[in-house]
């Protein structure tokens, strides 16, 4: 089934609290949020390549890189108490009414994942056209220590395993293969987007994954993050295609 027109959405906002200004922070010689714009563009088969922000620089930055801005996001959704549903739901909303067009999905880039490839959006392209029932497609890494070996401290004091029953499990090699989601892509159908399920998605969304290594699902929150992927790219353990060499 048919899931194009493709609406690519990088959402990012101007106050961020834990890396402030790390949307425009210098990676690799270009603002962190270039590199999710430039693996958007090297992916021909999304329509439009739009930046939803409240920012000015940002929006400058955007346009340099060949991102299109079309509108200015809200204020009241420019908060980090706005839900990213809320931001692609009014995006999605905006797009089609500026450039009068029904868009089948919508994907989303979160700039502050720069490691995902144009195959990784690739692939969720294929998976959800393919599939007939799926509302998306997710992306997800198989992460370096299982949660089936966390645990919780109750209010006695005494530890207790996050996962009930995770007790039974003797050797690594045992435990089922679990995975979390990274952030790094987010394409989901038109109607789901837009439907009362979407606020729900993780529960109640028919979602496909996409699995991205773990060395390239990095995701960038604070300096700590950012001091990481910088050090991976620059020792050249992780490449980006969109870099020259």
């Amino acid at each position: 089934m048919s899931i194009r027109p493709i609406l690519c959405v990088i959402p990012a906002r101007g106050g961020s609290k834990g890396l402030p200004g790390k949307n425009i922070k210098p990676l690799l010689s270009h603002p962190l949020i270039a590199h999710s714009i430039m693996c958007a563009r090297m992916c021909k088969w999304l329509d439009k390549v739009v930046v939803s922000t409240d920012d000015e620089q940002i929006a400058k930055i955007a346009k340099e890189y060949g991102a299109e801005i079309p509108f200015k996001r809200p204020q009241e959704l420019a908060t980090d108490q706005a839900g990213m549903i809320l931001v692609l739901q009014h995006s999605l909303i905006e797009c089609e009414k500026i450039y009068e067009k029904k868009y089948e999905s919508i994907l989303l880039l979160d700039p502050t994942s720069p490691g995902r490839y144009p195959e990784d959006i690739e692939k969720a392209v294929n998976l959800l056209e393919e599939s007939i029932e799926a509302d998306g497609a997710i992306g997800v890494s198989e992460p370096e220590f299982n949660p089936f070996w966390h645990c919780v401290v109750e209010n006695n004091g005494f530890m207790k395993p996050l996962i009930e029953g995770a007790g039974k499990y003797k050797r690594r090699q045992e435990v089922p293969k679990v995975f979390r989601i990274n952030a790094s892509l987010y394409l989901w159908r038109r109607d789901f987007l837009l439907s009362e399920k979407a606020l729900k998605w993780i529960d109640e969304g028919k979602n496909l994954m996409v699995e991205i290594p773990e060395i390239r699902a990095f995701h960038i929150d604070h300096i700590e993050d950012f001091d990481k992927a910088k050090a991976l790219l620059e020792a050249g353990i992780v490449k980006l295609p969109w870099i020259e060499k």
